[in-house]
């Protein structure tokens, strides 16, 4: 059977990939996580992730559309990568979050 490896990237400001991770693992599946405090550090660590055989990367809602497209052509379009959102009846306690 196939195992599946799986990574989310969290951006925050503060945030390193070298300190800032968690790995978990079953049978199916090698799931890491990992904080960043850029895009541009995103990006690295997302073509370090395809290097060693990640298939899918999920992104927090930080990253939106635009570094989520930047995260895929950093990887050349070869591993899934997607990114959180939040339905719009949640706009202001987002708003209040992060304004």
């Amino acid at each position: 059977m196939k195992i599946v490896k799986f990574a989310s990237i969290v951006m925050g400001e503060g945030y390193t990939p070298e300190s800032e991770k968690a790995f978990f693992q079953n049978p199916h599946n090698d799931t890491s996580f990992f904080g960043v405090s850029s895009l541009e550090e995103a990006c690295k660590l997302a073509v370090e992730l395809k290097l060693r055989g990640y298939e899918c990367l999920e992104l927090c809602g930080a990253f939106g559309a635009d570094g989520a497209q930047k995260v895929i052509k950093a990887t050349d379009g070869k591993i899934a990568v997607g990114f959180s959102i939040h339905l719009p009846e949640q706009d202001n306690l987002f708003d209040r979050l992060f304004s």
